[in-house]
Formats: C-alpha cells, structure tokens, sequence
C-alpha cells in the first residue's frame, strides 16, 4: 500500500464499504475539525476503473465531511489516500470493517452481512477471526445470523427482538421461526420469548447436553444446537432419564459400597433444602442425597441428616443402624420392570381402571406427564370481564367445584389441574368413584386444559353442536373491538335487511353499530332479533370475506 493526495472529483465512494448500503451519515461531529485543520487520517481507496479513478474502501464519513466544507468555500484540497490494490474484495471489504470496529462496533447484522461477503469471497472462520482480533464463537455466532428467516434479522437489527430470545429462535426450523413470526405480529396472539420460547420451541422443559452424566455418544436419539454453536438439548427426554437414571443408579451403588449407611435419590418436583439437614460425616451416620431436576440436572449432596435426627445424635442418643435392604439396586430394577410389565398388560383388560389412571396423571403429573391448564389471557380487561361473567365460564365454574368436591379437593381452588398433588392418592380417590363421577372430572379437566384458539376447538363445537346463542350475547366489550365498516355492513344486512344496510352503507361505525344493537333489543322501533350470533363465533366457524366495495368514506 502507498500513500496520496488524491482530489475530490477522483474519488467515488465503494460497494465493498461496509457502510456503502446507509442512509447518508451524520457528520456533523466532525465538520469543524475538518474545516479547521482538514482531513488528518488517510482513506483506503483502491484503483477504480481509469488510472486516475479510485474508490474509497474506508474513510466514507470523511470523505463526505471533506465535500460538504469545498461546497461551503468552493475548493477541496487534495484528500491523503492510502492505496490498495485493485480487485481484491475481500481485503477491502476488511479494510471497511476493521476500520469501523476500530471506531463504532456495527451491530450483529451488519457484522454479518460482511462477514456473509467475506465467506463468499473465499475467507474462512478462522482467517475472519484472525483479520479482526476476534475469537472464531464470534465470527461463528455473527455468521449463524444467516440461518434466521430475514424478517426476523431485521427485527433484532431494530431492537425489537432481545439476543436471548435471538438465540433460542436459532434452535428453530424456518417453518418454526415463520409460525412464531405469526404469533408476534398477531394482535390475538402472544410471541414468547426469553427461557418460555424454549419450553414452546421444545413443547416442555428442555434438557441441555450439559446436564448428561454420561458420554454423549451413547445416547442415540437427536439432539437439537442452536446455531451459535453454544447451546445444545436432548430431542428425546425419555432415552436422555434412561441413560441419566443409569449413571445415577451406579453412583448409587458407589456410595454404599464405600462406607455410606444411606443414599437417597429425590425426585423431580421435590427439593433437598439444606435448612432442614444438618452436615454430619460418613463415620456419624451422615447419609447422601441425590437430587433430580426437571431439567435433567443432577446433584449430589454427601454427608447429611435430618435436623431431628442430627439433634437426637448430639445428645447422644444412638439410633438404630438402618436395616440392611433385602434386595440390591439391581435387584430391584429387575422387580420394577417386570411388575411394570405385568400392570400395564393387565390395564389392558381393564379400561376403567385406566381412565381413573390416566386422569389422575392428567391432574397431578408426573416425571412423564406434563399437563398445565389454559391461562385464558385476554389482551383487555373488558374481554376477560366479558368471559368471566359469560353463560359459559358460569357453567364450567359449577361444574368445576363439582369436580373438586368428588375428588375432596379445597372448593375454592381455582382449578382442578395442578397443584403438585399426590397422584397415588388422586387415583385412590377416583376409585372411590361411579364412572359417571370420574367422567365429569375428566370432562372438567378436559375443559381447563384445552388450549384457547387451537384449531380442535372448531372440530369439538361441531361434533357437539354448540349452539352459541344460549350462551352469548353481543356485548360492549364485542362492539368495541368490531372496526371495520364492511363487515359491520354485513352485520347490519344479517340483524336489519339488505335494504337497511344499503342506506345506511355510508354512515360512521357508531351509528351501524347502533342500529345492530337496536335490532338486538328490540329498541329505537326496530324489531327485536333473537339468537344472533356473528358468523366468526358460529360452529363451523365462517367469516365475512365475501366483501363488497368500501363505502368511499372508508374505514374509521
């Protein structure tokens, strides 16, 4: 590279500039130093075209302050250059880049747009990283931006999406982003983000590779990274507890071989809260506890006991040795699968049996079940007030304390799903209860647990012939979210007659929506009309896309 003067009308601003696809930038920081003293640090241009003709790799902002200042005095003076070679894309576009980390970081789309170039031009990971002083996660995180679908690199650009929620939306397949682009830009809908993005993505708990105990190449089910390369979780949760129970079970086994009277494995949903213990060695009769988290983590807590038996062992009183268990782990694993195998064929023949079962997993959980109850948000009080105080919510709440009280739960729990109940002691219950009883709790749980606006909803109210004119009415809270005036003409044409919609086509929305809520009454000289129901709530669901032309006033 050689240094330069080089005038103005030589020189053109380069594609290969990082910055070449902005807006004009705001130089006014840097106009006065320029006028004062002129331009200090040399461009990068490279040869463009003619002999005489150069393009400015780096240095665009000065470039530009040093053209506004000949504007204001009518004479540029000679601009110091230092050239490069001509032809070679990728080191301009380096060049451009390092110039401008060196200034102001861009932000990670625009890092990845040229190192996206760079790639292209034949650079590797490793020599980007290299180029700018960067580690290669870097440069391999900035490059992953590539497999986002682009409207959502240009939410992040904007701000509008958060680097975590960034991350996890890497673990997502493009149809996945673009189902999750649906939920953000719907005003119905809600777009999780942060730890409940991933639970959506994974439709549960996810389980990261780093929680496995054992060696990751037994494990033979798929395993999902994001492309930052950071991040990896297990597809398959069942073969990951297979493999996890298994190293857990051998630590076991370890302990009590080596001196400890008891080791005790507590499982997922329950806590080892250190307050209640107190710290004792092995020689004491201090025990080991293992704990198991939903999220697959595993830790292990040596040398404690109870507080009360800690407390009876300082005043010296001796408690008796723990029996020696009659059968081993293995033993028992033995046991466990063969009795397993034994009850689930014999469920077979009785269906009964397993309903009570199954609805009592549904109500409580269990390390294989996961079941959580609708939260019926509502973007606005006055439609959560509207559904509240609905015929239907009415309803379901009588037939949800019916629910709690056959199964002897507390009468003002707000729902029978949850709660971290006992699901032994649940299913006994249920038992205790005529089939008919046990389907009315199952339909309860049913109703709490059937996700709002999932599409089966329209394929239950079908089957079941749901009439919504027994049980809603149109309300305020209804009216105030109904805007457009075409499909409010259409409204007016179902309650009042094709010919008082017609003249009335022009009028505001308030006014149509008057004359709707006079037919409904009965007010006003209108004719009272019964059982009205608009065509989105009718089973099977339809709309009003058979639209005549707008009124020319439009919408409001």
């Amino acid at each position: 590279m050689k240094l330069d003067y080089i005038s103005l009308d030589r020189l053109s601003v380069s594609s290969t500039n990082m910055r070449s696809r902005e807006k004009a930038p705001d130089i006014r920081n840097i106009l006065p130093s320029v006028r004062e003293r002129g331009i200090l640090v040399p461009l990068l241009v490279r040869p463009n075209g003619g002999p005489d003709d150069f393009e400015i790799v780096a240095g665009r902002r000065r470039y530009l302050a040093a053209k506004a200042v000949a504007e204001e005095g009518g004479e540029a003076p000679p601009l110091p250059c230092g050239i490069i070679e001509a032809g070679d894309d990728a080191a301009a576009l380096e060049a451009s880049l390092i110039e401008n980390f060196a200034r102001l970081d861009p932000d990670e789309v625009t890092q990845w747009e040229t190192f996206a170039r760079l790639v292209k031009e034949g650079r590797d990971v490793e020599q980007i990283a290299g180029t700018f002083g960067v580690t290669e996660g870097l440069v391999r995180r900035v490059l992953a931006l590539g497999n986002l679908v682009p409207r959502i690199r240009s939410l992040y650009r904007m701000e509008q999406i958060d680097a975590a929620t960034i991350r996890h939306l890497t673990l997502a397949t493009k149809a996945k982003q673009r189902e999750w682009l649906k939920l953000y830009d719907s005003p119905e809908g809600y777009a999780p983000t942060g730890h409940r993005l991933k639970e959506w993505l994974f439709g549960g708990q996810p389980i990261a590779t780093t929680a496995a105990l054992f060696d990751l190449a037994e494990y033979a089910g798929p395993i999902i990274a994001d492309l930052f390369g950071e991040e990896s979780y297990f597809a398959d949760t069942e073969a990951f507890w297979a493999l996890q129970r298994g190293v857990v079970e051998a630590r076991r086994q370890s302990y009590l071989d080596d001196g400890w009277k008891a080791v005790e494995v507590i499982e997922p949903g329950h806590w080892f809260q250190k307050w209640e213990f107190e710290k004792r060695g092995k020689s004491k009769g201090g025990r080991v506890y293992i704990t198991l988290s939903a999220r697959g983590e595993i830790e292990f807590h040596e040398g404690w006991l109870p507080e009360k038996e800690a407390k009876r062992q300082s005043k010296g009183e001796v408690a008796p040795p723990p029996p020696r268990p009659e059968v081993t782990s293995t033993l028992r694993n033995y046991l466990d699968l063969h009795r397993h195998a034994a009850v689930r064929a014999a469920l077979t023949g009785h269906p009964g049996v397993a309903l009570r079962l199954m609805v009592a997993h549904a109500i409580t959980g269990s390390p294989l079940w996961s079941v959580r109850a609708d939260p019926q948000r509502a973007d606005k009080a006055a439609t959560a007030e509207s559904v509240e105080t609905s015929a239907s919510e009415t309803l379901f709440d009588e037939r949800r304390r019916e629910a709690l009280a056959h199964l002897d739960f507390d009468p003002e729990r707000l729902t029978v799903t949850g709660g971290n109940r006992d699901t032994l002691a649940v299913f006994l219950r249920l038992l205790l209860l005529s089939d008919e009883d046990v389907l009315q709790v199952l339909a309860v749980v049913m109703g709490e647990t059937l996700a709002a606006g999932d599409p089966v909803i329209e394929a239950v109210g079908v089957h079941l012939n749901v009439d919504m004119a027994s049980v809603w009415q149109a309300d305020d809270a209804f009216f105030e979210l109904v805007r457009d005036k075409v499909t409010l003409a259409a409204m007016l044409a179902e309650v009042a007659g094709p010919e008082v919609a017609k003249a009335n086509g022009g009028e505001k929305s308030k006014v149509m929506k008057g004359i709707i809520r006079d037919c409904l009454a009965g007010e006003n000289g209108r004719p009272k009309v019964e059982n009205w129901v608009p065509a989105w709530m009718r089973f099977p669901t339809s709309g009003y896309a058979a639209r005549e032309q707008e009124p020319a006033s439009g919408t409001e």
